[in-house]
């Protein structure tokens, strides 16, 4: 076994075998019911009550019942701002992420700063999760706090391995740990209110007491600024709303409907985990205990008379909490790679991010995920209490965003649409809600850390928008050198050397050109122009050979697949129709798959068995002032092919194109 075998192999062991985009049943097999995306979409939101709560408490220490408020009015919101995404998830039934949602609605400006916040609050969501998860294991287990960041770093490479074996595997091994979760905390919740809920009544003089208290401590402003303080603190437990919008693509058919499903299991859930983790914080007197997590603090209190009973069940309950925040990173690492991928198709990113990996997962988004968790966790040393501060303000630019956009699409189709007024004002309000939150949630986190979180972000969009002007300006380029489409196919006459004698007929043992196109372009007839500059009369017969890429932007099901297939094919004709007009004989060869190189590969016995003196030839763009980062933003596949071409012994030619 060589090196590459033993690579190969390794791969398959930890990654998993390839998958034919081609097959109709794969997207099946790899797609989500409701219950799957509730456990891979929403346990984000559902694992953040390990810590969403617990940081509304550690805020509100000397005034604990005034967390009764803030429990009611995260339930509020939860349910407030699930049922706008549910409208989000009618009018966009292919995917309506944040970044999608600003970009048809407000434009593709707006689109990018919702896609800019989302990615680094993806990456917080992987950070906070995991740090967290390693804090509740640490809670229990007798480990010396120096390896909490081992723990952490190790957990991110499962979870990258895991996804980049697919969405579906990665799920599916966490569902009995997400089912753990949920019936322990169930029974918690409902074990507090069975025992001690005659208490409550009590509790809420308790709370009015404690505002009355805090007011005359602080001030009015003084104690709204408190309450809008540990609101800020649980408001990470929103951002997995977000997810179930955005991750419509991988979702069982019918979409919308697994969508909605999925987002009432979530909402529901969570309103009622987040609630009601609080109220028996209150109910049994729960408070900050060092090296333990406070959700800790409350199952031992809630279990002291049960004996080995009560140890058993803490143990359990603990390590789904861990398990489960290692589950809530699912969402990082399933919808950063998708908005990187959309991002990507619309060139504000590097193509490569919409690329899918044989697997049919866009791995480079997955790999940039972890990398950057990874980063993350060790620059934080793994501080859940840190990394909360900066988490959150992000994922309420992009609910505002969204919500703007929503409430200005039933304005303007506002005579067309039936009931539009009840539609307005649902995102009406979940924008008034939003933007509030946006706003309290930066005054109250800026100088605590959230300025950092602004900073990241802002220095990504600029990044952004270099790689936009980047690709707009080679686009513009390309645009003009395509207008010779324009003349071919209005003439061409004197575009090629016509031999009036000439007919296209098939020469098997005459000189063939082998051209490696992109459609029926300018840079493509430049190539062949170019070629015959070269070598005049020299080939008898002319290949077109085009490979379909199927990256994210087609794979969205196997309907798009055929359609993609079929318009390329019709559209590299052309250069058939061409070459025959001129008295040139020509085949086209197409290949559909995920790597232009294994595609072209795939052929090439097929094209060397019919012309077997061939010679590859392809046209590569020459840009202006080329550098490092510009040379990363291209793929420069051409070369690829080649240097493949070359460890298999065929000839081929690499044409300098320039378009400055």
């Amino acid at each position: 076994m060589n090196f590459s075998e033993l690579i190969s192999n390794t791969r398959k062991i930890f990654i998993g075998g390839k998958r034919d985009p081609h097959d109709p049943a794969v997207f099946h097999k790899i797609s989500l019911v409701a219950f799957l995306a509730w456990i891979g979409l929403g346990s984000d939101g559902l694992s953040s009550s390990c810590y969403g709560p617990p940081e509304v408490m550690i805020a509100l220490q000397h005034y604990p019942a005034l967390a009764l408020i803030i429990g009611i009015a995260s339930f509020l919101t939860i349910v407030i701002i699930s049922t706008s995404y549910s409208q989000i998830i009618e009018l966009f039934p292919s995917g309506g992420g944040g970044y999608l949602v600003a970009t048809k609605l407000l434009g593709s400006n707006a689109g990018m700063v919702s896609g800019s916040a989302l990615l680094i609050d993806y990456v917080l969501t992987i950070s906070v999760s995991i740090a967290s998860g390693t804090d509740a294991l640490f809670s229990f287990l007798p480990f010396s706090p120096n390896l909490k960041i081992p723990f952490a770093l190790f957990f991110v490479i499962v979870l990258t391995i895991l996804n980049m074996r697919g969405v579906k595997e990665s799920v599916t091994s966490l569902v009995p740990i997400f089912l753990v979760f949920v019936f322990t905390h169930a029974f918690a919740i409902i074990y507090a209110l069975v025992m001690k809920g005659g208490d409550l009544p009590l509790k809420f003089q308790d709370t009015g007491m404690q505002f009355h208290g805090a007011v005359n401590s602080m001030g009015f402003f003084g104690a709204i600024f408190l309450l809008m303080k540990a609101y800020s603190m649980g408001a990470g437990t929103y951002t997995g709303i977000e997810a179930v919008s955005n991750g419509l693509p991988i979702l069982r058919e019918p979409r919308v409907k697994t969508a909605k499903t999925t987002m009432r299991y979530m909402a529901a859930s969570l309103s009622i985990t987040v609630l009601g983790l609080i109220v028996a914080y209150l109910l049994f007197n729960v408070t900050q205990h060092d090296g333990k997590t406070l959700n800790a603090v409350l199952f031992e209190n809630m279990t002291k008379s049960w004996g080995g009973t009560g140890v058993i069940f803490v143990i359990v309950t603990l390590i789904s909490e861990a398990a489960l925040l290692l589950v809530a990173a699912q969402t990082g690492f399933i919808d950063g790679p998708r908005v990187l991928s959309n991002m990507a198709l619309d060139r504000w990113v590097p193509n490569r991010f919409s690329a899918l990996s044989d697997r049919l997962v866009t791995q480079n988004g997955i790999l940039l995920m972890g990398i950057a968790s990874a980063i993350l966790i060790i620059a934080s040393g793994g501080r859940v209490d840190f990394l909360v501060i900066l988490y959150s303000i992000n994922v309420f630019i992009t609910f505002s965003l969204s919500q703007l956009g929503m409430v200005k699409h039933w304005w303007q189709v506002r005579k067309e649409e039936k009931h539009w007024e009840k539609k307005l004002f649902i995102n009406g309000l979940g924008l008034s809600l939003t933007l509030i939150i946006l706003i309290s949630v930066i005054f109250v986190k800026f100088f605590e850390g959230g300025w950092i979180t602004i900073i990241i972000t802002g220095s990504l969009i600029t990044i952004f928008v270099l790689i936009k002007q980047h690709y707009n300006k080679v686009w513009r380029l390309i645009k003009k050198v395509d207008a010779l489409v324009d003349v071919v196919e209005s003439s061409s006459e004197g575009l090629l050397p016509i031999d009036p004698e000439r007919r296209p007929v098939y020469d098997k043992y005459g000189k063939t050109a082998v051209l490696l196109v992109n459609g029926f372009s300018g840079l493509g007839l430049h190539s062949l122009f170019a070629l015959f500059r070269m070598f005049d009369k020299t080939f008898s017969n002319f290949v077109f050979v085009q490979v379909g890429v199927i990256d994210a932007g087609i794979y969205k099901g196997q309907e798009e697949v055929e359609k993609f297939e079929t318009n390329i094919k019709e559209d590299i004709n052309k250069y058939v129709n061409f070459m025959n007009k001129n008295g040139f004989y020509a085949e086209i060869f197409t290949g559909f798959g995920l790597d232009v190189v294994a595609e072209v590969e795939k052929l090439l016995p097929t094209i060397q068995a019919r012309f077997p003196k061939s010679v590859f030839v392809g046209g590569q763009v020459v840009l202006e002032n080329e550098t490092p980062f510009t040379r990363w933003l291209h793929n420069y596949t051409v070369f690829a092919v080649q240097r493949r071409l070359y460890q298999l012994g065929v000839q081929s030619i690499i044409l300098p194109i320039k378009i400055y």
